[in-house]
Parts: structure tokens; sequence; C-alpha cells
């Protein structure tokens, strides 16, 4: 686990980074520029110059934070690299703000439930793949042991059993309606309740009403696309057509249209 300020400094970046990646300058010249406003007592600037390197050879972010194992949790890592996928669907500006999110939870203390749920969310709603996202869920620091042998359970086990019952026999819930378990307690009372009334129901619902009660972090979600701003571009080309159109029909009740001004018109252009 990093110290608070580091991960204050990441959810400033991967902001900064979301909101500045509309304007008109290139990838390597916005990392320059953020990294002037990113606290130089963290470790981020240098992480900042080692991704502006590997940006340079690879034209990507994820093979440098794969290399900063200390720094970036596999799972950031694994986002990153769906959102750089060529034939994925994944939408990078969506993936930033998921690890600005993060960040922001870790900065304010994080839990092992809270943590484990928003990234799980994040595979579910964004229809990551469930075997390496898991495993990379698995390596994050905040898990002790136990937190991941049961990952990596929910891993084989996904889609066979209902994720609803895997998190309910986990939970102190469990623990007072059976009296004796086996297998270490991971939720709470509450998150058990809310489990035990989610079951057989689609896993969204369990993690929106976990978020509604628990304060858990929200993942976001991707954005409809503005049609508007499409329109204006469009009735500005029709408009165009139907003005060249009218004066096409204005010099032909004049006594016809002049074609040599276009034929010279061509001959010009291509002298140029």
């Amino acid at each position: 686990m990093l110290p608070t300020e580091e991960y204050v400094e990441q959810a400033y970046f991967f902001r900064i980074v979301l909101e500045r990646m509309q304007e008109a300058m290139s990838t390597q010249d916005l990392l320059a520029a953020v990294r002037q406003e990113i606290l130089a007592s963290t470790q981020l600037p240098y992480a900042i110059d080692f991704m502006t390197v590997e940006l340079k050879h690879t034209g990507g972010f994820a093979t440098a934070m794969q290399r900063l194992p200390h720094y970036f949790t596999p799972f950031q890592t694994f986002v990153v690299a769906e959102a750089e996928r060529e034939e994925g669907r994944f939408d990078f500006r969506i993936a930033l703000e998921i690890l600005q999110r993060e960040a922001e939870y870790r900065a304010k203390g994080v839990s092992p439930q809270g943590i484990f749920l928003y990234q799980f969310e994040t595979l579910c709603r964004n229809r990551l793949g469930y075997d390496y996202g898991l495993e990379a869920i698995a390596g994050d620091p905040t898990f002790n042991d136990d937190w991941r042998e049961w990952i990596l359970t929910v891993r084989r086990q996904v889609g066979l059993v209902d994720f609803a019952d895997m998190l309910y026999v986990r939970s102190d819930l469990y623990r007072q309606q059976r009296r004796t378990v086996e297998k270490p307690i991971l939720f709470g009372e509450k998150e058990g309740r809310i489990a035990l009334a989610n079951r057989r129901k689609d896993p969204l619902f369990l993690f929106s009403a976990l978020e509604r009660h628990l304060g858990y972090p929200t993942v976001p979600r991707p954005k409809p696309e503005d049609r508007q701003k499409h329109i204006l571009p469009v009735l500005e080309r029709k408009v165009e057509r139907l003005e060249t159109r009218i004066r096409l029909l204005e010099e032909e009740r004049r006594g016809g249209i002049e074609l040599a001004k276009f034929y010279a018109r061509n001959q010009q252009e291509k002298g140029q």
C-alpha cells in the first residue's frame, strides 16, 4: 500500500488527463504539462517520466505500468491494457475515470470489501474478462491470503454459482445462522443481508444496493453519445448544397449554365 498522498496525486493525474484529452495537444506534451503540476515529494513524477518514455516506444501506458508493480496495482494495469486493446470496445476515458475514483477511495481509507466490490463491478459493467480480471484483483496488496484464496475461488466459479451466494456464505450473517463455519469470514452482517436479499438476481442490483446502504464507491457508467453536436455540421452542409442548387437554377432561368467557368476553375486548380 502506498502513502495517502500518492493516491491523492494519482486521482488528480487521472482526472486531469481525462479532462485535457479533448485539447489539441499530443499525449507526450500532455504528460509533460501534467508532470509539472504533480507534487514533487511523491513518486508519481518518476512514474510519469517512465510512462512517457514507454509511450514513445510502444504507443501505450499499460506496458509501463506493468513494469512498475511496486507503484501501480495489477488491476490498474489490467484496466489500462483493456482500454488500449485495438479490438476491444472499452473506452479509454471510462478507464481513466475508473482509476480516478478508485484512487480517491484509497485516499480516503480503503476496506478490502469496498475495493473488491468496486473492482469486480468494473469487470461486470464493462464486460471485461473475468479470468484475467480476477487474477489481477487477487494481486492487489489490499488483500491478505484469505482474500486471495476466495477471489481465485470466485474466478473458478463465476458464471456457475450465483455471486450473491458466494458473498453470503462468507459473511458474518451466515456464521450467525449456521453457528459454525469452515472458511474465514470476509464480509459483515450487512453485506450478508443485502446478498441474501439479492439471490437469483442480476449482480448489478447487488452492487447498487451495497453502494446505497454501505457507501461503497460507484463504478462510472458509460455516457451515451451526444448526438446533438453532430446536427449543426450536417445542417450546414445541407444548407450549402441547397444554396448551390438555387444558384444553378437561377443561372439556368437566365439563359443556361456557363460550364466554361467551372472548366476554367478546374484547370486553374490543377495548375496549382
